[in-house]
């Protein structure tokens, strides 16, 4: 998606260029994997043509299925058992009830309603997975599911790795998997400071020292989310997702007054499980002493967004968004060895010798 440019008055951090204090697509010195994984996305079809919404939990997919209808599609829903919110079905043309575990069987009904183009989108909540006695008998998997299970996610299970299997079998039936965001270009974190609240000159300084760290973490591929206060990493998130993160962060700093960074993995496939924040985001940072949220800009999502932005600056919590830089090109650094002159009468390693047998990399 293409980056909107900052709006006239907006302030950026101090330090802060137009690609951030580091973007996320630079390649950290020291690594040599420069080819990034991008995944091609259908082109979003005109309306009234139909569009699938496979929904968990949470206020994203009524955001996406009102703005659908609203742009004159048809909107043809399936809900994840025991996940989509309980009012949601009234906002779709048609919805259906679908079992977690049925990748089949959400192909077969899209397709039966002639839908070939879709979007995935809410949360699913595991502890609603772990506490259902009927768990074993609901989730059972259908073929294409175990055929996924196994062939594609036996060795990785991350949540990358899972949707691009999802995508795979869905498009064996002549389902597309949109861009989730699409719909939604008004809840993006925008470039600069979006609250009336800005950032302390500390709260800059946090965020210059965590991006280049978080944007190692997203290449990593290890969390979304970093905590710091005075240039000292707090909390890092991994599995537990970004709110325990909050509440960890706020056990260990009794002070306050700690920035929240927060970003998307380099190339994110936007299909699926895009950076996430919401009101009861702010309203755990205000609680654990929480005072500054830096986003990547156009890649975390911003619940309600204007709502947030109001009750950001009644919470006293400033939000900044960290324009990326997308079209930027991967540097590599030269290793300290090559820059330094070797000395005069000695091979160099790299210097073929006579007799020598080399072989190609």
């Amino acid at each position: 998606m293409h980056q909107p440019p900052a709006a006239a008055g907006d302030t950026l951090p101090a330090g802060f260029g137009r690609a951030g204090p580091q973007s996320l697509d630079q390649n950290p010195e020291g690594t040599d994997d420069v080819t990034p994984s991008l995944a091609i996305l259908p082109e979003p079809p005109a309306p009234p043509a139909p569009v699938g919404v496979i929904a968990g939990g949470g206020r994203l997919p009524e955001l996406v299925v009102r703005s659908l209808r609203d742009r004159g599609h048809v909107v043809h829903g399936l809900g994840l058992a025991r996940q989509y919110e309980r009012e949601l079905p009234a906002l779709c043309d048609t919805f259906r009830e679908v079992p977690l575990l049925r990748i089949g069987r959400w192909a077969r009904m899209l397709r039966t309603s002639n839908t070939r183009h879709a979007i995935m989108v809410g949360r699913v909540d595991k502890a609603k997975i772990m506490h259902d006695p009927w768990r074993m008998m609901r989730n059972i998997p259908d073929f294409r599911t175990l055929r996924a299970w196994y062939s594609q996610l036996k060795n990785d299970r991350r949540s990358h790795t899972i949707l691009a299997a999802i995508a795979d079998e869905l498009d064996r039936f002549g389902v597309s998997l949109m861009d989730s965001t699409v719909p939604i270009p008004e809840q993006l974190a925008q470039p600069g400071v979006m609250t009336r609240t800005t950032p302390t000159k500390e709260q800059q300084a946090d965020i210059d020292f965590a991006w280049p760290l978080l944007s190692e973490m997203l290449r990593l591929d290890i969390g979304q989310a970093v905590t710091v206060r005075e240039r000292d990493v707090l909390a890092v998130e991994a599995v537990e997702g970004t709110d325990k993160v909050i509440s960890r962060t706020g056990g260990l700093c009794r002070r306050g007054g700690w920035t929240l960074c927060k970003g998307a993995r380099l190339w994110h496939d936007r299909r699926s499980d895009v950076p996430t924040v919401g009101p009861r985001t702010l309203e755990l940072m205000k609680e654990h002493g929480g005072r500054c949220l830096a986003l990547a800009a156009s890649d975390v999502i911003m619940i309600d967004r204007e709502k947030m932005i109001d009750r950001a600056d009644q919470l006293g919590i400033a939000i900044v968004g960290v324009p990326v830089a997308r079209s930027a090109i991967y540097e590599t650094k030269p290793s300290p060895m090559a820059a330094r002159p070797w000395p005069s009468g000695t091979a160099h390693p790299d210097t073929p010798q006579p007799g020598a047998v080399h072989h190609a990399d």
